[in-house]
């Protein structure tokens, strides 16, 4: 016989198609670390999924290895650097030099060398700008060099430079459009970054086959705390957002001569729902920056901990429908286009020339 609930309705979230918008570049340069936190210890990071550690070899190079013994699976991060700048193993204390070579295995005599050459899979590394980036397909070496951010060039030109690591719960693609995307700024950071009032502003968008930017005409000074902080004197903005192949973000303002900020968000996929942005940003104002950047730390601290509690909603949300659903309109500027440039790099597909529009919106 049927139990008293047999005929009650199966409740569940209306279905919904199983797409999510991951795509996995694995053949690219990607931030590890800051290269200041590379030092004497080895240091465990994930990139798409792939555990590496790294550490600094006997001439002091940045190295990466798959964080796992070939002898009995412990993670190589746990052991400890030599002094002839091996990897030793933290368990049997069989060591490997930076190309993955395993060159110590105690206890063996010296003749023994075919059983101790079984090597341990090693990452390309960079080390540029302060940072060190790793490619996480063994074996590759991506055929563009690290993105160049500049740091350099604009602490000459007067710029005070400020870098930060934070992390993000949601897919690369979510993180790079959010980084990206003027309207929620209005309302996720009302008060901080804009205020309620609108102004029509003309965004030219022009995407080439490894970038798209958009360009802001007609842009008022933002009405929150830090485009006062930025632009006391208020007026006209000049405002770019750009895109770059394969997971930076950027956001660039002039506010007339007396200001210029732009971010360099440098994105590196932990996992499909996971991604730590190395962000780098540069300041040039009328205010002194000892006095100005402490409080431009914390207003962005809290900005990012408001994009981290929606990022993360927005996972937990498309996870739970098994899925995703988006309405887009021509506000929604970039993330379409960030999407479909992933999507050609993963196929290999060469991207279209030069793609041009222009959208009047309110912001």
């Amino acid at each position: 016989m049927m139990g008293p609930h047999a005929m009650l309705p199966v409740l569940a979230p209306p279905p919904t198609k199983g797409h999510l918008s991951i795509a996995r570049l694995t053949r690219e340069w990607y931030v590890a670390c800051r290269a200041e936190a590379l030092g004497k210890r080895p240091l465990a990071r994930t990139v798409l999924g792939v555990p590496l550690v790294l550490f600094r070899d006997g001439e002091g190079r940045a190295r990466a290895l798959l964080d796992r013994c070939p002898h009995r699976n412990v993670p190589l991060s746990l052991g400890r650097v030599t002094f002839e700048g091996h990897l030793e193993c933290a368990y049997h204390g069989w060591q490997y030099d930076g190309s993955g070579r395993c060159r110590l295995v105690p206890g063996l005599e010296s003749d023994a060398e075919a059983e101790r050459d079984r090597p341990c899979p090693s990452a390309a590394v960079r080390e540029q700008e302060g940072l060190v980036w790793v490619c996480p397909a063994f074996g590759e070496e991506p055929e563009r060099p690290p993105f160049h951010v500049g740091v350099r060039e604009l602490e000459d030109e007067g710029h005070a430079v400020v870098v930060r690591e934070v992390e993000a719960p949601g897919t690369l693609h979510a993180t790079i459009e959010n980084a990206l995307d003027v309207p929620h700024t209005a309302f996720l950071h009302r008060g901080l970054f804009r205020g309620v009032e609108r102004h029509e502003v003309r965004a030219r968008v022009r995407r080439t086959p490894v970038s798209v930017e958009a360009e802001y005409v007609g842009e008022p000074r933002p009405k929150g705390l830090v485009g006062r902080l930025l632009s006391p004197s208020g007026g006209e903005v000049e405002h770019w957002d750009r895109f770059f192949l394969p997971s930076i973000a950027q956001v660039e303002y002039r506010m007339g001569p007396e200001a210029h900020f732009v971010v360099t968000a440098l994105c590196t996929p932990v996992s499909d729902f996971v991604t730590r942005l190395t962000a780098v940003a540069a300041f040039r104002t009328r205010i002194p920056a000892l006095v100005l950047r402490p409080v431009l730390e914390r207003v962005a601290l809290r900005i990012f901990a408001q994009d981290q509690r929606m990022l993360r909603a927005q996972t937990e949300n498309v996870l739970r429908f098994g899925g995703e659903q988006y309405m887009s309109t021509r506000l929604d500027l970039l993330g379409p286009h960030v999407w479909r440039l992933l999507r050609q790099a993963e196929r290999g597909e060469p991207g279209e020339t030069v793609v041009e529009q222009e959208v009047r919106f309110f912001a």
